[in-house]
C-alpha cells in the first residue's frame, strides 16, 4: 500500500486482506465492507469526497447489484430514471423545494450555485478547462485529463457529455 498510497483497516487472512475492513483510496474515496482475498466481496459501500456513495453487493472485485446516491440524497434507478430529462428539466433540489420565484435561475443543483472559473465548464465532480484540457475538482486539485486532444473537440465533447 506504501506504492499506491492507499490504507487499509481491517482484517488479514494468510497475509491477504480479508474480513470486515475499511480501504482508504488516495483520492479520499472510502470502501467500507467486506474483503474477501484482497478484492471487495460481499456488502460494501464506497463513500466518494463529494458526499455521494455506492451501496453494493461485491463479487471478487466487480460490484453485482447496487445503489448510487447523490450528496443531496437523489438516488440512481437506472430503469426509472426521470431526474432532469427531456421530460422534467426541474433540479432534484427543485423538484423537493419547489421553484424559485420568477427572475431567478437556478444554473445547478447545488443552491446556492458553485461559481464557475471564466472559461470553464461543470462537470459534475469538478471544472473543465478548454485551454488545459483538465478536469480539476472544486477544491482545485486535479482530477483527470479530458480524453480528446484536439482543443475544439474537447469542447463538443463537454457539451456532448454534459447534455
Amino acid at each position: 500500500m506504501e506504492y499506491t498510497g492507499s490504507q487499509y483497516i481491517g482484517e488479514f487472512v494468510d497475509g491477504r486482506m480479508e474480513g470486515s475492513a475499511e480501504y482508504i483510496l488516495p483520492t479520499e474515496t472510502r470502501y467500507v465492507g467486506e474483503m474477501k482475498d484482497g478484492v471487495f466481496h460481499g456488502q460494501g459501500t464506497l463513500y466518494f469526497p463529494s458526499g455521494s456513495r455506492y451501496d453494493a453487493i461485491w463479487e471478487n472485485g466487480l460490484a453485482t447489484k447496487g445503489t448510487y446516491t447523490f450528496s443531496d440524497g437523489l438516488q440512481y434507478d437506472g430503469k426509472n430514471w426521470h431526474y432532469c430529462d427531456s421530460y422534467d428539466r426541474r433540479f432534484y433540489t427543485e423538484i423537493c423545494h419547489g421553484l424559485k420565484p420568477t427572475g431567478i435561475s437556478q444554473l445547478t443543483n447545488v443552491d446556492p450555485p458553485r461559481k464557475i472559473p471564466e472559461g470553464c465548464y461543470d462537470c459534475g465532480d469538478g471544472f473543465y478547462n478548454p485551454t488545459t484540457r483538465i478536469v480539476k475538482d472544486y477544491r482545485n486539485r486535479f482530477l483527470r485529463n479530458a480524453e480528446c486532444t484536439t482543443p475544439r473537440l474537447n469542447q463538443d465533447w463537454v457539451m456532448t457529455w454534459s447534455m
